[in-house]
Order: structure tokens, then C-alpha cells, then sequence
């Protein structure tokens, strides 16, 4: 299970810099802050159960921010 973070951390870490290249500073930076949360997270040696937990509440947090965003600031 830390691999799959290393997994998330590697591909927001493209994100991040196809957005850099795109000239969109704000959402490269997100995507920095969350390859770093999931590089940290993968060298925490948590439990499996733990790591799907977190992983529950990342999924939690985005959906609600991506439905706020198109539903109130787009």
C-alpha cells in the first residue's frame, strides 16, 4: 500500500508540472502540496486499514471541494 502512494505522488507530481507548463501556478502548486502529503505518507508504514482510511478522506474532501467549486465559483 505505501507503493500506491508513491503511485499518487508521482502522477499529481506530473500534474503539477503539465500545469506549471501551462502557466497555471495555482493548481501547480495544489498539486505540489499533494505529492508531498503522499510522499509522506507512503514512508509512514501505516496499516493497510489506515492507509485506505486516509486515502476515504482525501476522496471525502475533494469531492466535496470539486462540487462546491462548479457549483459556486464557476
Amino acid at each position: 500500500m505505501p507503493r500506491m502512494y508513491r503511485v499518487f505522488a508521482f502522477w499529481t507530481a506530473v500534474i503539477a508540472l503539465l500545469a506549471l507548463i501551462g502557466h497555471m501556478p495555482g493548481m501547480a502548486l495544489l498539486f505540489f502540496a499533494q505529492t508531498a502529503v503522499f510522499v509522506a505518507l507512503s514512508f509512514m508504514n501505516l496499516t493497510e486499514r489506515g492507509y485506505i482510511y486516509i486515502f476515504a478522506g482525501y476522496l471525502v474532501l475533494f469531492f466535496v471541494g470539486f462540487t462546491y467549486y462548479t457549483t459556486f465559483l464557476m
